[in-house]
């Protein structure tokens, strides 16, 4: 797994998780990642040579159990709880200092965060925090949150789990849930890393 301080291929982890959220955003709903049960619809419209990304469950999708198969060569990024705001959805939210402050708060409301490979429990999740800086987003046509489709501006904030390329089976457990109880997600994927 990347530390904190790494900047795998050349990018900032902050970086890296808002081209997590551009990527999952851009796929309609009827086929996004974030709604699959299965994992079917895992590699839509991955690009990037170097990262794969796997999406969690979007809140109201339910507990998911997912299972993929990939070559090595790629790192794989994923969350372990996140969120995102956008002028879009949040038309209230005015400046970016305000986007930033308001997803911030929404992860400051996590109550439970928990993630754990092959049955080891990460202890030290608060070090995988990270809060993005504004970013640009499109929403397609019948994008996830019934939106009307374009361009706007968002925040995210969360926290992550980026393994570095190697070969093997992991079975990754992934839990969160906040304060007030409105989300809870659950995710547990079955990963075999393939040699090339």
């Amino acid at each position: 797994m990347y530390s904190r301080e790494e900047k795998p291929f050349g990018k900032t982890w902050e970086e890296w998780t808002a081209k997590w959220w551009q990527w999952l955003l851009s796929i309609p709903r009827d086929h996004n990642p974030g709604l699959d049960q299965t994992g079917e619809n895992f590699d839509l419209n991955q690009i990037d040579p170097n990262v794969l990304f796997l999406a969690g469950a979007l809140a109201g999708s339910g507990p998911v159990e997912r299972t993929i198969t990939i070559n090595t060569g790629k790192a794989v990024l994923f969350p372990v709880i996140n969120f995102i705001t956008s002028y879009a959805e949040e038309p209230s939210l005015k400046s970016e200092e305000a986007l930033l402050s308001y997803a911030k708060s929404n992860i400051d409301d996590i109550s439970k965060k928990e993630a754990n490979i092959n049955g080891v429990n990460f202890t030290d999740l608060e070090k995988y925090r990270v809060q993005s800086k504004v970013f640009d987003v499109t929403f397609p046509e019948g994008n996830v949150y019934g939106l009307r489709p374009g361009p706007t501006m968002g925040a995210s904030d969360g926290y992550w789990i980026f393994l570095k390329p190697l070969p093997g089976t992991y079975d990754i457990r992934t839990a969160g849930s906040c304060l007030s109880g409105r989300i809870t997600i659950n995710v547990m994927l079955h990963l075999d890393i393939k040699a090339m």
